[in-house]
């Protein structure tokens, strides 16, 4: 009965969340948003519906945190070199028998140093700097043989020259693994606000609130995974009208608006939902990975210019004790993110 309470407790709260959040986000607290994890970027940077005991995947689902994860340590670091962007992170996990298991996290971005300019541009060479940070502890437990739940508390900072600001969220998730190799995750992310800001002007206080579905089917004679996702089930359109009208909706005769048809409205908004991805073993210790967010490619890519924007691939190498995986996200067309996790079983030392 306890654990039917438990399973329900978690999709109310998501439900509650969804009604009661469903606020654009004031756009700050990046690092309650963008995935810094190797394995987690290649497959789409949205809670992965596995359990494998991989410490990874704990950040967005905290319902995947295991007793197989105690005594894990991942490193994380994110580099662009055409920007001169870095980021980092640290995990670890540890499960107490009475308590259950526990994941904990810092993440941290540096967006490199900035200049002060006036209004016409001038500059005399002055730099700031504008980073943000996350903390993390996240819970979570096997209910049964099939289902698992769990909850991540987390406290994200911003410091933007003299500007500050803090929030605090909360992450609920449940994960339903079947014996036919199919896992289905709901997750509720950043359900909180913010709680203090000074010298910056932000009046929205919500976090960025978002809740996601997301399923993986293990084939029977492949070893493949397939991951399917449904990102932003609490806010369903999409669209917007670009100033720019890269698209071509403005006739350049008449300057009228040329509105698209429902269908291609719908169809639109969906594909700005759904992100697909695999990962392919290559025997027990390589695996192989990529996934597709169409949403990312068609906001960040350029219609006349063909790109792979919205892909994302990566690999992972098992020795022994330690695990080495590497991502290539395309956000855009100016330049790729490298992705390096190594994560330690220190168990196994």
């Amino acid at each position: 009965m306890k654990r039917t309470l438990y399973i329900i407790g978690s999709l109310v709260l998501s439900i509650l969340a969804l009604q009661a959040q469903a606020q654009v986000s004031n756009g700050l607290y990046r690092a309650l948003t963008d995935a810094n994890s190797a394995r987690v970027v290649a497959l789409g940077g949205l809670p992965l519906p596995v359990h494998d005991g991989d410490l990874q995947t704990a950040v967005f689902n905290p319902s995947a945190i295991s007793p197989e994860m105690n005594n894990q340590l991942s490193l994380s670091y994110v580099g662009d070199f055409n920007l001169g962007t870095n980021f980092g992170a640290v995990q670890y996990s540890h499960t107490f028998e009475k308590l259950g298991s526990f994941a904990t996290s810092v993440q941290y971005y540096n967006y490199g140093a900035m200049q002060y300019a006036s209004e016409s541009g001038y500059t005399d060479g002055s730099t700031f700097n504008v980073s943000d940070y996350a903390v993390t502890l996240g819970w979570g437990r096997e209910l049964t043989d099939k289902w698992s739940i769990g909850a991540n508390l987390k406290y994200a900072g911003v410091q933007y020259e003299a500007g500050r600001a803090g929030a605090i969220g909360v992450d609920v998730a449940a994960t339903y693994w079947s014996y036919s190799n199919w896992a289905f995750t709901l997750a509720a992310r950043n359900i909180g606000r913010q709680i203090y800001c000074q010298e910056l002007n932000v009046n929205n206080l919500w976090l960025p609130f978002s809740v996601d579905f997301m399923a993986s089917k293990k084939l029977d004679h492949l070893p493949l995974t397939i991951i399917l996702g449904y990102k932003d089930i609490q806010h369903w359109n999409k669209l917007y009208e670009d100033p720019l009208d890269l698209a071509g909706y403005y006739d350049p005769i008449t300057g009228e608006y040329q509105e698209p048809s429902k269908a291609a409205k719908f169809f639109t908004n969906l594909g700005c939902h759904l992100v697909v991805g695999g990962e392919m073993a290559l025997g027990k210790n390589l695996f192989l990975r990529a996934s597709y967010n169409y949403e990312t490619h068609r906001n960040m890519g350029v219609p006349e210019a063909r790109s792979l924007v919205g892909f994302s691939a990566g690999f992972g190498i098992k020795i022994k004790a330690f695990q080495l995986d590497y991502a290539r996200s395309r956000n855009n067309i100016v330049g790729s993110p490298n992705f390096l996790t190594l994560r330690i079983d220190l168990s196994k030392l």
